[in-house]
């Protein structure tokens, strides 16, 4: 999961803080995941002078899974551990996908998350974790030729034992700990994902996707019946996470965590972050959860079947089978999907009720009422506003949600669709859950196609497109890269003047037209 922002009329992950899950956010996010920090604003005061200088700047010259109390244990539920059937690894890998941080509107789907991205199946995890040996008092070994990393290490001892974790632990974590220079590299040249919204969709709810999803759904009925009995969380929902964040638990993530973390901490960029998330490992490792050795993940921190950040993990992961361990990492997902189930409760999850239907929109719609306020179904009806397929009943205020403008599908989303989001806050991820668990339900596929081969903005881009806005007089509230509510506003009245449908969609082919 991850740490996001809320974006405009677009979105977008992954890495566990994430991949900008398509409006970008990890992750954290998502995926109890991480999210790369957004870039700051530029100023807004003089907006015309701005535009100007970031155009002769440009030569013409963007914008990861909230973390999961811990929660007491379930009652125990016995299910027998069963291996993943061997179609799951057969079938062709998950696409890439964008992965943590949030970009709005015609934001590039930043990354959503490297379960989305295809990757070799790590070895087997053992089963069950080694009981812990004690050991004696010992000083940190030095972990790298590198002199500045072992005395982080010593420093950082004496703050993780002030947070309550024991000199043994940290140093039986810390035994065949190594600063991992591709993980330094990975960090600094995270490449601004460009996926358009419509492809990202299409190859997140693809037919592969959805079979892999049934198939998985299939195995594991019973435990997810059970899972649905204990936390009222639909169970389709539980396992499209579990496909979005690993593929159905094929693409868990390699790297060893305790090193990656310690590596992340001792770079700097974000130290109290990795410091937090590397304390959280080593009380993982004290409770006896789990051994350092079977500690792997994404290289930014996000591990199991559905992808916890370890402070994450130690407020919201539950023990449902009853072993005394919340074993996320284990072949058996029954940890990691009751955990994700618990989460979805915590934060106000409503059993029974959808997460969003999508919707016909009459001939000459006020688009600007997308992506913005929430209205009654009775208001939407009044408006037009017909559902597709399903009956629209009252389930509490709706957004309309429109993730590519007019010509895309469009949605109205509820109280659920909000959940999924403290999950990975990007509307695409969100809408993603909950269309392939439906898929993964039974129901076809959209009624409207999404449209293909447009691409997402770079920041850059949506720079120049709010430049060259400014020059022709439209207020976009400044050349930041962000296409708020005032860019929105501005791109819908330069559509009126050129007779283009005023949806407000800062699409590529738009930028070409206003580079003319």
């Amino acid at each position: 999961m991850r740490h996001i922002l809320k974006a405009t009329p677009l979105l977008f992950l992954l890495l566990p803080e994430a991949a900008a899950a398509l409006e970008q956010a990890p992750v954290e996010s998502l995926r109890p995941k991480l999210r790369s920090a957004q870039s700051a604003p530029l100023a807004q005061d003089d907006a015309a002078a701005l535009a100007a200088a970031t155009m002769s700047q440009l030569g013409l010259e963007s914008p990861s899974r909230s973390a999961p109390v811990r929660t007491a244990s379930a009652e125990p539920v016995k299910i027998e551990p069963k291996a993943p059937p061997a179609h799951l690894q057969a079938r062709a890998a998950a696409p890439e996908a964008p992965q943590t941080s949030v970009v709005p509107v015609v934001a590039a789907v930043e990354r959503l998350d490297e379960s989305l991205r295809p990757k070799p199946r790590p070895a087997l995890l053992r089963q069950q974790a080694e009981a812990p040996r004690p050991e004696p008092e010992a000083q940190v070994v030095q972990a790298s030729m590198d002199p500045g990393f072992n005395r982080w290490l010593r420093s950082f001892k004496g703050r993780a034992m002030a947070k309550g974790v024991s000199s043994a632990a940290f140093d039986r974590a810390f035994r065949h700990v190594q600063l991992l220079p591709d993980v330094i590299r990975k960090d600094q040249n995270q490449a601004e994902f460009t996926k358009g919204v419509g492809d990202y969709m299409s190859s997140a709810v693809s037919d592969t996707r959805v079979g892999n999803g049934r198939d998985a759904y299939r195995q594991y009925s019973r435990t997810f019946s059970a899972i649905q009995n204990h936390y009222g969380v639909q169970s389709q929902y539980v396992a499209a996470i579990w496909g979005m964040e690993s593929n159905y638990g094929s693409h868990r993530g390699k790297t060893p965590l305790i090193s990656s973390m310690a590596t992340l901490a001792y770079e700097g960029r974000r130290r109290d972050f990795y410091e937090a998330q590397l304390i959280a490992l080593l009380k993982i490792v004290q409770h006896g959860d789990t051994t350092p050795e079977r500690m792997v993940g994404s290289w930014a921190g996000a591990m199991g079947h559905t992808q916890f950040m370890p402070t994450s993990y130690l407020d919201y992961a539950v023990d449902f089978t009853g072993d005394g361990r919340r074993d996320i990492w284990s072949d058996d997902p029954t940890d990691a999907l009751a955990s994700s189930a618990a989460y979805l409760k915590r934060f106000g999850w409503q059993p029974g009720q959808p997460w969003g239907m999508e919707v016909q929109l009459p001939r000459g719609f006020d688009y600007g009422l997308a992506n913005g306020p929430k209205k009654s179904a009775r208001q939407w009806a009044a408006l037009g506003v017909r559902p597709v397929s399903k009956e629209l009943r009252d389930y509490g205020p709706a957004e309309l949600l429109m993730l590519t403008g007019a010509n895309g599908p469009a949605f109205l989303v509820f109280k659920n669709f909000d959940v999924i989001k403290r999950y990975n806050n990007a509307d695409s991820y969100a809408l993603a859950v909950g269309l392939l668990g439906d898929r993964i339900a039974g129901a076809g596929p959209l009624a409207h196609d999404w449209p293909k081969g447009e691409r997402g903005l770079t920041r850059r881009e949506r720079q120049e497109m709010q430049a060259l806005l400014t020059r022709r007089g439209y207020d976009t509230g400044g050349v930041d890269g962000i296409l708020g509510g005032r860019s929105v506003a501005a791109i819908r009245a330069y559509q009126r003047s050129i007779g283009a449908v005023p949806d407000g969609f800062g699409s590529y082919t738009l930028l070409e037209r206003l580079r003319r």
